[in-house]
């Protein structure tokens, strides 16, 4: 990140006493009937910059968004659990303002100690975190700016939102890039530069249109490409293959076509899938081949021999970068295929990337050793946007 200042530069500077706003990306996964945290991967990934302004003396306030409310205070996306977690992992009580930017902030904000650590209410309970009018965008962020004395980025997972907090605060004070900012855009790199060959991409997830600007951005450079999840019916589809009623976008059809034409014997498809009756976690199910999915089924996973063929073609690679799951690993009988495949990532002699979102929620719920990879990343969306060249309104901030 040349150009770019970060966390380092700021401690040596000094922080004692002075009020360091952290952009965190705490959008945990919560569960719907308990309001518990299922996943805590985030809280976790931002601590090492959060400890570090905390043992430099630093007034340190964490803002964050979490889930999608409509611009106004609903207690379903409160930070609340989060201020809790956090206290936890850090050994220290966490002060929560019932707030962003009104009177309980501005209070919470006031009553810190040096080396204590608040964290404000949802930003995006106000309309202008996510406004598309710069006015009412700048406003917010006006406000947002006036309770640090200093901003710090460490939500990647953000980057590529154009909001008040990632792309206009940063305009407001002092900026500099966190630790884990700055090592997702190091490892990121690696992928975009000069990355050690073979190169193996796996994709997954459920649409091919999601997937599509990352398909056509790496295709020329990879040198396999694996798709497995539910984008992989379109592309059985484009190749002639009857997919039963699996997921399917019919529009893509002939661009999955087009894209196999142009990088003939680079895209690998599975081979045999995991047909169900139903989408339902008990549904009747079998193996039958990618060809032969029977009319009244949907695939779900994708099968033993394409798990195998996936893993022969990892097992040659030096760089790997895996993004979206092989089939509804949520439920277990179509896990084995998503299992499979991490398995044999992490058992490859290569520099692995998990490119976050669900893949990443995959490598924790099937208890898989998050050690065994190169690095996890917690931006899904904006590793995507970063590997196909687009230019990230987070970083471009931080760079101004």
């Amino acid at each position: 990140m040349t150009g770019i200042r970060n966390l380092d530069d700021l401690l040596a500077e000094g922080v004692s006493g002075r009020r360091v706003l952290v952009r965190a990306d705490l959008n945990v996964p919560l569960d719907k009937q308990t309001g518990e945290i299922t996943d805590d991967g985030r809280i976790r990934a931002v601590l090492p910059t959060l400890s570090a302004l905390v043992q430099a003396g630093a007034k340190v306030v964490v803002c964050s968004h979490l889930g999608r409310p409509k611009g106004a205070p609903d207690p379903q996306f409160s930070l609340r659990p989060v201020a809790g977690r956090l206290g936890e992992l850090l050994g220290a009580p966490v002060h929560f303002a019932e707030d962003t930017v009104g009177d309980s902030a501005r209070s919470t904000v006031a009553e810190l100690a040096d080396g204590q650590v608040a964290l404000l209410e949802n930003l995006r309970f106000n309309k202008g975190e996510t406004s598309k009018d710069d006015t009412e965008r700048g406003a917010f962020a006006d406000q947002l700016a006036a309770l640090g004395d200093v901003y710090v980025d460490d939500a990647f997972g953000a980057v590529h939102r154009k909001h008040a907090s990632v792309h206009d605060v940063p305009a407001r004070l002092p900026h500099v890039a966190g630790r884990l900012v700055l090592r997702e855009v190091e490892v990121l790199s690696r992928l975009t530069g000069d990355p050690e060959r073979p190169y193996v991409v796996v994709l997954g997830g459920s649409k091919v249109s999601d997937k599509l600007a990352v398909i056509e951005a790496l295709l020329p450079t990879v040198d396999r490409l694996l798709i497995g999840g539910g984008m992989c019916f379109t592309f059985l589809k484009a190749q002639g293959h009857e997919v039963g009623t699996s997921l399917l976008e019919a529009d893509m059809v002939e661009t999955c076509r087009n894209l196999m034409e142009r990088a003939p014997g680079k895209i690998m498809l599975p081979v045999d899938v995991v047909a169900a009756d139903a989408f339902a976690p008990d549904a009747a199910h079998d193996t039958v081949p990618a060809d032969g999915i029977p009319s009244h089924r949907l695939g779900l996973d994708i099968g033993p021999e394409t798990v195998a063929g996936f893993a022969a073609a990892l097992s040659q690679a030096k760089t790997i970068f895996w993004n979206g799951p092989m089939g509804v690993f949520e439920m277990a009988a179509f896990a084995n295929g998503t299992r499979g495949v991490a398995e044999a990532i992490t058992k490859a002699d290569a520099f692995s990337v998990v490119g976050g979102g669900d893949s990443a929620a995959a490598v924790r719920a099937l208890g898989l050793d998050e050690s065994s990879f190169g690095h996890i990343s917690t931006g899904g969306g904006a590793s995507l946007e970063y590997l196909e060249g687009k230019t990230l309104p987070g970083i471009a901030a931080l760079e101004n």
